[in-house]
């Protein structure tokens, strides 16, 4: 039964059928031939959504989105440009730097790419920096904001997985950084083979007043994430204080803000929360139906069977089934559907799920910069007017740099590990 209902999935996905009804679907149709009375259905997915910790999708996805409309991060990368804009192909540093103080607000790849890449391109293109390339690096620097905290992708994964939000956030600081370190890394090399301008000079006074203008939007990642960390607020709590504190920002220091433009902001928040947790109510039911047919310890079996045990080939294979399923589906969903797959696999080996929580969250991240579905490139494309192809191009090597980066933190746990058990000790993590 578990391949009917595997099959069925993939048959509504390649019939076009949108993903929260295609896991619906498919599990209802084995329910139905099973013979399980249908009771069960609406009570399975109001427990899919029935946890706090989801308070913090909205939440996040809203201030991400008045991040990126409500005049902040632009002066981000405002002060970014006047510091780093000096070295040769300092507005490609630029991208990538901004985006992962970006990262530290949004929480989401496509609005870190979006704000970005509003605020920057067009000052690229003037210098005469190739839009493709910058496009792409941006594209892929968006990656970044579901990596370093706060990350709707990781309490996705904590209220699956049962683990703690607050080191999972913990877990994807290194890591991220090693992805921004990386992109920067291979910026710098193009920037100089293709002889990319510096920006002109900033007078000191100029970068104090930048530093200024950008000082309420600096202070957003601080507080959100030291007042988790310090256990002032639950990353639920954090979530919405993110949103009062951008809303104070906005409206009265900035005043980008007005209430026609925070409506719009709110429906949007609104319609891709609902989205969400649409697809958490039918992945419950469809997560029930795999563990009632045991398909994940199947699965589990399978895998150890393949690679004979070995750690190595076990988490190989179960990383290039994440990042073939990051180019292919939306990031949200992916995570929804492998996590309970993966879980029987990853305990029967004694990895850690912070380890792994992180992993997944970095894999399905890469996704999001990986033709044919990656939302990034789609925003990216949007902002310039390039083809999806002319992005796809520049942005391989790029993906490259970020696959390494996740190999790293796939066999090297401690990368990942390092934070936590700082704060929560080895025992605790």
């Amino acid at each position: 039964m578990g391949w009917i209902l595997a099959g069925c999935f993939f048959l509504f996905l390649l019939l076009g059928v949108p993903i929260g009804l295609s896991i619906g679907v498919s599990a209802l149709t084995v329910l139905v031939i099973s013979g399980i009375p249908l009771e069960m259905v609406p009570q399975t997915m109001f427990a899919g959504n029935n946890s706090f910790a989801l308070v913090a999708v909205p939440f996040f996805i809203l201030a991400g989105d008045i991040l990126a409309k409500g005049g902040i991060s632009e002066r981000i990368v405002s002060f970014a440009e006047a510091t780093l804009g000096r070295i040769q192909g300092g507005l490609s540093i630029v991208s990538t730097v901004a985006s992962m103080f970006i990262a530290a607000i949004s929480g989401s790849g496509a609005a870190t790419t979006a704000a970005v890449g509003t605020a920057l391109l067009p000052d690229l293109k003037e210098k005469g920096y190739d839009v493709d390339f910058s496009a792409a690096l941006i594209a892929a620097s968006g990656t970044i904001g579901v990596v370093i905290p706060p990350s709707v992708p990781m309490v996705l994964y904590a209220v699956i997985a049962g683990e703690s939000v607050a080191k999972l956030f913990l877990g994807g600081v290194i890591p991220g950084i090693l992805m921004g370190l990386g992109l920067i890394s291979l910026a710098i090399y193009v920037a100089r083979k293709r002889g990319y301008p510096a920006s002109d000079r900033v007078s000191g006074r100029d970068k104090w007043d930048r530093f200024v203008n950008s000082l309420w939007g600096l202070m957003t990642p601080v507080i959100i994430l030291g007042g988790i960390f310090s256990g002032v607020f639950t990353p639920s709590e954090a979530a919405a204080i993110a949103v009062d504190y951008s809303l104070l920002v906005a409206f009265f220091v900035y005043r980008t803000m007005d209430l026609k433009k925070l409506y719009r902001l709110v429906v949007n928040a609104g319609v891709t929360s609902a989205l969400i947790m649409f697809i958490i109510a039918t992945a419950q039911l469809f997560g029930w139906g795999l563990a009632f047919y045991e398909v994940p310890e199947a699965v589990a079996s399978a895998f150890l069977g393949v690679a004979g045990g070995n750690r190595f080939l076990v988490y190989l294979m179960i990383t290039i089934i994440v990042l073939l399923a990051g180019m292919f589906m939306e990031t949200a969903s992916a995570l929804i559907i492998l996590t309970p797959i993966f879980l029987p696999t990853i305990t029967q080996l004694g990895g850690n799920l912070i380890h792994f929580g992180v992993l997944i969250a970095i894999g399905l991240a890469i996704g999001m910069a990986t033709p044919p579905v990656a939302i990034d490139i789609y925003v990216a494309s949007a902002i310039t007017g390039l083809s999806m192809e002319e992005i796809s191009k520049p942005i391989i090597p790029m993906v490259l740099v970020l696959i390494a980066v996740l190999l790293l933190v796939t066999y090297f746990p401690d990368i990942a590990l390092f934070l936590p058990k700082l704060f929560w000790g080895a025992a605790g993590v």
